[in-house]
């Protein structure tokens, strides 16, 4: 009996002993046991970061959406409004077409291109609603990978937008870079950027950020625009433009709106990627728009055809929720004009506390220039300041921003921007 007993028991052993090599091999041999750890996000980081401090006067100028002079989200009055015209509508929540709602389109077309554009005139702009700025890129890019007939190759500026590269890469393309960015004069490199366009091969695909350039803050001047213009028309290439802050970077929509006006005018057939993210407030509701100037009305409709068999196979329909507010603020002039003021009401915020923190540092007596900090334009700025200073700034002063000296200026507030400017002096001298 006892021997018995240990049979049984060496047996149990025996089967326990081999589930668990089984289950070790299962979980060796798992379909996703060689996926590598991603790296962090940068800005997640900070955010992080920021969160565990327990300063309580800590600032926060990583974050890449408007703040107002409290530091708190701002939802726009018109939005308000609109969301609420649009929920009392009482409409049913059918899908939109594939290109997305019409009212929309239409409007977000003329806001970007002008209502007298040629190219709106001659029914030969190709337009669709997007899943906000990013996915009007990602289909601008799967569309050059499928059709543009020279080098599946785009350059992007030296720096860039930090989704620009991944987007286009997983579109598809290759990518390559041009100067952009002085680090010496904390400006454009203008003479870089031109030699760079004239160097790359003829055809090549080239993105522009409209106005406000992210992460810089540095832009052309109406005059440089149509030097770069010139040089892209003299190489036969092709100008790809990300608009995100129409509006938002000046106050002037049709002010931040001159380069890809002036492209158009030139007879360049460009590409135009816009978001409502920023100007609007809409963020989380996804509204945007990509679109291509056409040769020709009879072009257009084969440039649509093809953009809706792509977005049928990327995401079928676009969200309605958000470009209904949009629309409904684009369409009622009141609204429109209400829109326009609260949009220059947030501009001037920015480059109003862009003068107070220049003024506050030079108060303080520092020797740098500072005069980078209001040429720049939009909602980031270029402070110049080396990751080494940007980790003691975060150490030892409670201010968070990304480690290459970007800041986020609708983080300042008029009650810490005078903090801001002593925790900067203390670092820079």
């Amino acid at each position: 009996m006892l021997s018995t007993l240990r049979v049984t028991s060496r047996q149990a052993v025996a089967r326990e002993s081999g589930m668990r090599a089984l289950l070790t091999g299962v979980r060796a041999g798992s379909t996703w046991a060689n996926v590598p750890q991603g790296p962090p996000d940068a800005i997640l980081g900070i955010t992080e970061a920021f969160k565990a401090d327990s300063f309580g006067e800590k600032i926060n100028l990583g974050v890449g959406a408007y703040r107002d002079d409290k530091g708190k989200p701002y939802v726009l009055p018109s939005v308000r409004t609109a969301e609420d015209k649009v929920v009392a509508s009482r409409l049913d929540k059918e899908y939109a077409g594939i290109t997305g709602i019409p009212s929309f389109t239409k409007k977000a077309a003329e806001l970007a291109y002008g209502a007298n554009s040629p190219a709106l005139k001659e029914d030969r702009l190709a337009i669709t609603q997007s899943v906000s700025g990013t996915g009007a890129l990602r289909i601008g890019g799967a569309f050059l990978q499928r059709f543009y007939p020279h080098a599946k190759k785009l350059y992007l500026p030296t720096p860039s937008w930090a989704n620009h590269n991944s987007v286009f890469k997983d579109s598809g393309l290759e990518i390559g870079t041009y100067r952009y960015y002085n680090k010496d004069t904390i400006g454009l490199d203008f003479d870089g950027l031109v030699a760079d366009l004239k160097a790359a091969p003829e055809n090549s695909v080239i993105l522009l950020h409209a106005c406000a350039h992210n992460p810089t803050g540095v832009d052309p001047s109406q005059e440089q625009w149509r030097k770069v213009s010139d040089v892209v028309k003299e190489k036969g290439h092709f100008a790809f433009f990300d608009m995100a802050y129409q509006g938002f970077a000046s106050g002037d929509a049709d002010k931040d709106a001159f380069a890809p006006r002036y492209f158009v005018e030139q007879g360049h057939n460009i590409a135009l990627c816009q978001s409502f993210a920023k100007n609007m407030g809409l963020y989380g509701e996804r509204v945007g728009a990509f679109s291509l100037v056409c040769a020709s009305a009879e072009e257009k409709k084969r440039v649509d055809s093809q953009l809706k068999i792509l977005i049928r196979a990327l995401y079928s329909n676009p969200p309605i929720h958000g470009a209904r507010v949009a629309s409904t603020i684009l369409n009622d002039a009141e609204l429109n004009k209400q829109w326009l003021g609260e949009v220059k009401g947030m501009a001037d915020r920015i480059i109003e506390m862009r003068a107070l923190l220049k003024k506050n540092l030079e108060d303080l007596g520092s020797k740098h220039d500072w005069s980078h900090i209001t040429n720049q334009i939009g909602m980031f700025a270029y402070t110049g300041l080396k990751p080494e200073q940007m980790d003691v700034l975060a150490k030892e002063h409670s201010v968070y921003a990304t480690k290459d000296g970007r800041i986020s200026v609708a983080g300042i507030t008029t009650a810490n921007v005078k903090r801001l400017a002593e925790s900067i002096f203390k670092v820079t001298g």
